[in-house]
């Protein structure tokens, strides 16, 4: 493995990390919210009584890229290689998966570590090992 050290930019990644916990927290500190994105859909879609700060949250989540965009004038550059079923497919599994783990990695890995939740440091432990399985197993043998 080798880092292109010319494109290696930390400062938004920084920058990104800091809006992601600091939104985390007030919805924590404020409504007494984890941050989780599988949970806040869900919620949406049962139409619970705290339905709509669900929606401007969602809604937040799909208007930064375009706030991104406007502040710095360019979108990044990204390359997704499959095709649309295969990102169905992944799409479907995810949702299952969090269903299942009773959690996103955002609700999990973000909130819950934060909060040294051991069911949530095995949900990111075994989120963590799932993704490295499927690399290695589709660098090893394609897809």
């Amino acid at each position: 493995m080798t880092v292109d050290w010319a494109a290696f930019t930390p400062w938004p990644a920084v920058l990104g990390g800091v809006l992601i916990g600091g939104a985390a927290g007030w919805l924590v500190l404020l409504h007494g919210r984890v941050a989780g994105i599988s949970g806040m859909a869900a919620g949406l879609l049962e139409r619970r009584a705290d339905w709509r700060a669900r929606l401007v949250f969602l809604l937040g989540l799909m208007v930064a890229p375009a706030l991104w965009r406007l502040g710095v004038g360019e979108w990044p550059a990204v390359s997704v290689e499959a095709g649309g079923m295969r990102l169905l497919a992944a799409g479907l599994l995810v949702g299952i998966g969090a269903r299942l783990g009773s959690g996103c990695t955002s609700g999990h890995g973000v909130c819950g570590l934060a909060r040294q939740s051991p069911r949530s440091l095995a949900a990111t432990a075994a989120f963590m090992l799932a993704g490295f399985v499927t690399v290695a197993a589709l660098r090893h043998w394609g897809a």
